[in-house]
């Protein structure tokens, strides 16, 4: 198993920051519920099965992603350390969710959770915050989704990601860029062309095909008002 992708320090410090009194992360780790590790490429659930158990992201990067009538895929979301997933409001998974990078994730039956919450308001109340979490990531990206051009979408993708790991300048995009395309709604060779255009105007620099610093965050912040 190859070693799991870590964020950077302002992000490992931003998610442990968040997740210090999370009654939720609790509950998960008074189960004694054994972490699984699954690489890159791998199906942590399916689409379609039943929606047994709620996940926390402890190490690496996980996509959430449905298969369109077409054939194609849209990528739904991206999971960090310390986000959960499968917290579906059906009997079944709507996504599936895959590791990105090499993963560990935890796992926690449904109905023991509802029992621990029925129990523990605290529980209750973090549960709807992960919600809420999750409901507004997906607001951000039906208004990326929104915006006209592939620039404009690019630049909101790499601020927005910039935010949710901490970094301030420099950062490490584990998703390919496949992964990104299906996830702005764009060919591949539009994300790839909008990225060089933006290196060539100076807003960005790229050190390697996922390593990119913003140069001009302002002036991406100005291409999605």
């Amino acid at each position: 198993m190859n070693a799991a992708f870590t964020l950077p320090p302002a992000a490992a410090t931003a998610v442990s920051a968040s997740d210090a009194c999370c009654r939720l992360c609790k509950a998960f780790a008074e189960t004694q519920t054994a972490a699984t590790r699954v690489g890159a490429g791998e199906e942590v659930f399916l689409e379609g099965e039943e929606a047994d158990f709620v996940y926390r992201v402890e190490e690496g990067v996980l996509m959430s992603y449905r298969m369109l009538g077409d054939g194609r895929r849209q990528v739904v979301d991206f999971h960090l350390p310390g986000e959960f997933l499968g917290l579906e409001a059906g009997v079944e998974y709507s996504l599936t969710a895959q590791a990105v990078t090499p993963a560990k994730v935890v796992a926690l039956g449904r109905r023991r959770l509802a029992t621990l919450a029925a129990d523990d308001v605290r529980l209750t109340r973090d549960l709807w915050s992960a919600t809420v979490g999750a409901y507004q990531r997906s607001q951000d990206h039906a208004a990326i989704l929104a915006r006209q051009s592939a620039t404009e979408r690019v630049a909101a993708f790499l601020l927005s990601y910039a935010r949710r790991i901490g970094a301030v300048r420099d950062m490490t995009l584990p998703m390919s860029r496949q992964d990104m395309a299906d996830f702005l709604g764009l060919a591949i060779h539009t994300v790839s062309r909008t990225l060089t255009h933006l290196e060539a105007d100076g807003l960005i620099a790229a050190r390697s095909s996922r390593q990119v610093r913003l140069m001009r965050r302002d002036r991406l912040m100005a291409l999605c008002p």
